[in-house]
C-alpha cells in the first residue's frame, strides 16, 4: 500500500451521501486514519461555516478549506488566509453568467447573497450549509470583496457550456469549475482544489506523493492531479473517474469509507 500521510477529501457527493448525511462508517474510516497516524482534512465549495457541522463529529484539527481553497480557517472558523476575486474580474464574471442564462449567487466575507429567495437550489443550499442567504437587489458592493461567485441552472448542458466560456474568457485571472452539475464556481485563480492540496501539504510538510484525495466532481480533478493517490466516487462522471488512480463505490453506497478502507488502509470492510 502507498505510504499515505495526508487525506484530503471533498464533502458533498463524497464524504457525505446525497442526503448530506455523514454516516457512521465514514466517521469510523476517519478515526481509522487517525489511529494509523494519517492526517485528515476537508475541502469544499461550501463556505467554511457551511462545514462547521462536520468539525466535532470528525474531530477536525486541520485547516478547513472553504470555497475550494478560497478561504482557509482554523477549526474555530477564525481566518487563516483568503483569496478574493479582483473587482473587475468579479464584475465580468457576473455579466458572463447572466448572459449565459444562469442565476447568480455571490459569497462575500461571511455572507451568501442572492437576488431571489426562491432561486433554483437556494432552499436546498440553505438546508445544507445551515445558514440563510441575504436577499439583495444589487451585487455591486459585495463584488468588492467576493470570494466566490456561483452560476446556477438546471439546464446542465448550459452550465457545462458556460464553464468553458468563462474559462476561455477569464483564462488565468480566475478558476472556473463545476462543483455540482448545476453549480459553476468562479473563484480566485489560487482558490481551487489543486492549489488547496498543495497549500495544505506544504503547510504540513508532507510530499504530494504521500497525499490521497477523494472527490466526485470536475473541480476535484485538479487535486487528483496533484496527489499521489486519488479516489473517485462511483457517482462521479466518466471524465472524473478516468482522472483518478482508483474508483470506489457511490457516495450512497459508502463510497468514502470503502475508498479509505480499500485503497488507503488496505483493509476492506467486512
Amino acid at each position: 500500500m502507498p505510504n499515505i500521510k495526508l487525506v484530503l477529501t471533498d464533502v458533498d457527493g463524497t464524504l457525505v451521501n446525497k442526503d448530506k448525511i455523514l454516516t457512521d462508517r465514514a466517521r469510523q474510516a476517519v478515526q481509522s486514519l487517525r489511529d494509523r497516524g494519517i492526517i485528515f482534512a476537508i475541502t469544499s465549495g461550501r463556505p467554511p461555516r457551511g462545514m462547521s457541522m462536520l468539525i466535532e463529529p470528525l474531530k477536525l484539527d486541520t485547516p478547513i478549506a472553504g470555497f475550494n481553497g478560497g478561504m482557509w480557517t482554523n477549526r474555530d472558523l477564525s481566518p487563516i488566509e483568503a483569496h478574493t476575486l479582483p473587482h473587475d474580474i468579479a464584475q465580468q464574471t457576473v455579466a458572463m453568467l447572466e448572459k449565459d442564462g444562469l442565476d447568480v449567487w455571490v459569497y462575500s466575507g461571511e455572507d451568501w447573497l442572492i437576488r431571489d429567495k426562491n432561486a433554483p437550489h437556494a432552499a436546498r443550499e440553505e438546508w445544507t450549509v445551515k445558514f440563510p442567504p441575504k436577499i439583495v437587489s444589487d451585487f455591486s458592493k459585495a463584488l468588492e470583496n467576493a470570494v466566490k461567485i456561483v452560476g446556477i441552472s438546471d439546464d446542465l448542458a448550459r452550465v457545462e457550456q458556460c464553464e468553458k466560456h468563462v474559462q476561455q474568457e477569464l483564462g488565468t485571472h480566475a478558476s472556473a469549475a463545476r462543483s455540482q452539475p448545476y453549480y459553476l464556481d468562479v473563484t480566485h485563480p489560487k482558490a481551487n482544489k489543486g492549489f488547496a492540496v498543495q497549500w495544505l501539504a506544504e503547510r504540513l510538510g508532507i510530499p504530494l506523493d504521500q497525499v490521497a484525495t477523494l472527490g466526485d466532481q470536475p473541480n476535484d480533478v485538479l487535486m487528483f492531479k496533484k496527489s499521489g493517490l486519488s479516489i473517485a466516487m462511483g457517482n462521479a462522471g466518466e471524465s472524473v473517474r478516468n482522472a483518478a488512480t482508483h474508483v470506489s463505490t457511490a457516495c450512497d453506497e459508502e463510497g468514502f469509507a470503502n475508498g479509505i478502507e480499500k485503497f488507503v488502509l488496505g483493509d476492506a470492510h467486512g
